[in-house]
Parts: C-alpha cells; sequence; structure tokens
C-alpha cells in the first residue's frame, strides 16, 4: 500500500489494543453471528496552540493523543448500514447505506458515522452503489470534552468504508473529504481535527496548513509533558449555535475589511485569504483590525450599511441557516484573536526549534496568552475552564484551553519530574470539590499523553 495511505497492520496479540478489539469482535459476533473482516483505529487530538484559526485559513498546532475510536467491519449483502456502539448508553442504528437523510439538528453518535459514510459516496471515486457495512463502534475519547471524539468518529467511518472498497485514498484526500463531510451534522468548522487524525506520527506534534493541506513534524523540546484535564462541563459544537457565530463573525469581519481595501468583498470568507490578497504580516493585520472596527457589537443594520447590501443578500451570501436570526457581531474581537493566535502558533514552533534554556517557559507564556485570547476576545471559555488554568499557574509552565471551548478540556504544559505533583493538586482543589467527577475514574478525566500515531486498519 502506497506510504501516504493510513496503514495495514496486523490485529495485536497482546496488550490494551488487542483487549480492546477482542471485546469488538466478541460484540460483533453477537450481534451478526460473524467475526469482523477488518478494524480501523482514528485517534482524538489535542490542540496545543492556534484555537478557532482553521477555518479562517491558518495553521494549527495538534497532537493525536493515544485514545481513540476503533470500529470493527464486515461487509454485508444487504446493502445496509447497520451500527452498533459497545457502550449500551448509545442506541444502535440501520438505514439503506445508499439512502439516508442526516439530521442536522440531532448530532446523535450515528450521524457522525453517516457523515463519514456519505464523504466517501459523494467524494470517494466510487463506482456503483456502496456495498452494505455491519459496524461495532468503540471508543476510549471522553465525549462532549473537546478532544474531537466526533471527527475521530468520522474518520474512522470513512476508513472504514474505504477499505471495505479496496480504495487506496491517501492520507491527506481522506481528511479533506472528512473535513468537508463532517458539515453534514451543521458544523462549519475547519479541517484540523481530521487532518491530525489521519497525518498524525507518533511522538510528534505537526503544524498543519490547509489550501492546500500540508504538514511539518515538530519535536517538542525535552521535558516538556502535556497533561489534558477535563472540566467535566460538557461541549457540544455542532448544537451551540454559538460555534457557528463565531465563524460568521470572522467572514463579516473579512468582507468589511476587503470592501474597505476596495476588493469585491463576496468573494471573500476567511481572513487568511484576506491577509494572502493584502501582502501583509500578521502583525500588519493586528494594526488594520483595530484601525477598521470599534471593540464593540455591530447589529446586522450597520454591516449591511458598511457593505453597501441588504439583509437578504447579507443571508444568502455571507451567513449560514443557523446564524440568520443572529443581529449582533463582534468583528473586532473576534478578528483580533485570529491574527494574534494565528502568530502565536508560528512562534510556538520557532520556540521548539530553538531549543534555548527558557524554551519551556515561553511556550508556557504563549498558552497563557492564548487562553486569555479566547476567554476575553473569543469567549469560547467556560468558568470551569477558567478555574483549571488559573490553578495551572505556578504548577505548570502554562495552560490552556483546547477544543472549541465552552466546557471540555484544558491542556498544561508541565515538566516532566512535575507531572505527578500537577495531578496530585488538581485532583485536590478542582476534581475533590467537583460534583461531576463523583464515581468518575479520575484517569479518564486527568492524563498526560505522549504525541500518538494517526488511523490505521488492523487485519487478522
Amino acid at each position: 500500500m502506497n506510504n501516504n495511505c493510513p496503514p495495514v497492520k496486523k490485529f495485536p496479540k497482546e496488550g490494551k489494543q488487542y483487549q480492546r478489539l477482542l471485546s469488538l469482535s466478541e460484540k460483533f459476533f453477537r450481534e451478526f453471528s460473524c467475526s469482523p473482516q477488518f478494524y480501523v483505529r482514528a485517534p482524538g487530538r489535542v490542540n496545543l496552540i492556534g484555537e478557532h484559526v482553521d477555518y479562517c485559513g491558518y495553521a494549527v498546532f495538534p497532537m493525536a493523543v493515544e485514545q481513540d475510536i476503533i470500529i470493527a467491519v464486515a461487509t454485508n449483502t444487504s446493502g445496509s448500514l447497520n451500527m452498533h456502539n459497545i457502550d449500551v448508553g448509545y442506541p444502535e442504528f440501520s438505514c439503506d447505506i445508499n439512502d439516508f437523510e442526516i439530521n442536522k439538528n440531532q448530532p446523535t453518535w450515528y450521524n457522525y458515522v453517516l457523515c463519514g459514510v456519505r464523504g466517501l459516496r459523494d467524494e470517494g471515486g466510487i463506482e456503483g452503489p456502496l456495498v452494505g457495512l455491519d459496524m461495532v463502534v468503540g471508543g476510549n475519547i471522553p465525549p462532549s470534552s473537546g478532544l474531537s471524539s466526533s471527527s475521530a468518529l468520522v474518520c474512522a467511518a470513512s476508513l472504514a468504508v474505504s477499505h471495505a472498497h479496496g480504495l487506496s485514498l491517501t492520507k491527506d484526500r481522506l481528511a479533506e473529504i472528512c473535513a468537508r463531510c463532517e458539515r453534514h451534522i451543521g458544523t462549519q468548522g475547519g479541517g484540523m481535527d481530521q487532518a491530525i487524525s489521519f497525518l498524525a506520527i507518533k511522538d510528534t506534534a505537526k503544524v498543519i496548513e490547509f489550501n492546500p493541506l500540508q504538514s511539518v513534524s515538530v519535536t517538542l523540546p525535552p521535558g516538556a509533558t502535556f497533561v489534558v484535564a477535563n472540566s467535566l462541563a460538557p461541549m457540544n459544537k455542532a448544537a451551540n449555535s454559538s460555534f457557528n457565530c463565531r465563524v460568521m463573525e470572522c467572514r463579516l469581519a473579512t468582507q468589511i475589511m476587503a470592501k474597505n481595501a476596495g476588493l469585491a468583498w463576496k468573494e471573500y470568507s476567511t481572513l487568511g485569504q484576506l491577509q494572502k490578497i493584502l501582502g501583509m504580516s500578521l502583525p500588519q493585520m493586528i494594526r488594520l483590525v483595530s484601525d477598521t472596527f470599534e471593540p464593540r457589537p455591530y447589529s446586522k443594520e450597520e454591516i449591511c450599511e458598511l457593505l453597501g447590501t441588504s439583509p437578504e443578500v447579507l443571508n444568502q451570501i455571507t451567513l449560514s441557516e443557523n446564524t440568520r436570526h443572529i443581529d449582533h457581531f463582534k468583528l473586532h474581537d473576534r478578528a483580533l484573536h485570529v491574527f494574534s493566535e494565528a502568530h502565536r502558533v508560528w512562534e510556538f514552533k520557532r520556540i521548539c526549534e530553538e531549543l534555548s534554556e527558557t524554551a519551556l517557559e515561553e511556550l508556557g507564556r504563549l498558552m497563557l496568552e492564548s487562553h486569555r485570547s479566547t476567554q476575553l476576545l473569543y469567549e469560547c471559555s467556560h468558568p470551569k475552564l477558567d478555574a483549571l488554568v488559573d490553578l495551572s499557574q505556578g504548577v505548570a509552565e502554562g495552560a490552556r484551553l483546547t477544543g472549541a471551548g465552552w466546557g471540555g478540556c484544558i491542556v498544561a504544559l508541565v515538566k516532566e519530574e512535575a507531572v505527578e505533583n500537577y495531578k496530585k493538586m488538581l485532583r485536590e482543589k478542582y476534581y475533590n470539590k467537583e460534583p461531576e467527577a463523583e464515581g468518575r475514574d479520575i484517569n479518564t478525566i486527568l492524563f498526560s499523553s505522549r504525541p500518538g500515531s494517526g488511523a490505521c486498519i488492523f487485519v487478522q
């Protein structure tokens, strides 16, 4: 198989991965009276820096975590798609694999599988109807935690369809298909989650750029350990219109700055696209934001006046269906966050590569700056996330929310020798006082992770 395709690996003979695959196999046999033909795995991710910039056309700095989604798969002759989850709390679902609808208003687990299937059906180059598939899904990525369990599920489902049909799609191609098809669930996201799930390389983080998709491996400084702490405030970005509102605020800021520069504003949709055509640096774009916008909400009427257009045209050209009801937009703060955060990504990479004696301290400072920007400018944090970040100061080198926000997890940069003290401090000062933590396995909500590997296929 092409080295640029997800690798096919032999079924492991021991260890935690073996036990999980075995459990899926046993469940599969109980449900379908046969054994799986193969298994697909796609990891979750933690974004180290570069939040809410991928859909604006800017680079991000994620790493895959060791937690993942695994699907046991076999083809069937009925043309049906039959899905079971190893967690009995998730309902089973069946449909015609060539004729189904995805309910944007109901982000249930199986709709993410349907997104992956539809992506391959529409863009995978499969001739004729899809072959039927039986699936059993299992995962150990905490749901609604900001570690991208939903995107990992989309990626795993698309890889299952690809392998079942004998395709040899590259990791880049699969990532691009998955980024587009996840929008069928109603989220106007970028491509970071899908890209790192396919492109990750064990023991390295990645700087990922878009349009075209390209990535560079970055080795983290010696002694750098990343600890993920779940706030236990759940987030569901597809059900939360705040996420899609932020995408539109960035788009509106782009179009107004384009109009002011004498450009055809309807042709521009991302801040990155605008920066490229203006030929300005990120610090220059930061100054342009302050010169263009006041730090206050702008009404829809004001925006139409600035663009010289009508609300009807704005709804049609710019706003997504689930944001047309919003009547005020914070353009200054959202654009300022994006340009400053995009700049921090490249600073983070530079520090990792230069490896000065103060590298960890410098990276920690950037992470804290990033969190304050998401908290105060992008307004996508949560009081519980802020509490975890504040507790981290003085023990960790730095900490920030990771993922879309509005709940979920923080990621903290901690010196290797301080990890246990840091985790002990959070247990005592946060989790012992958090009602949602009662009865939970602490190791599933507070853990360190080294950079994991990307999506793959297991065969016996």
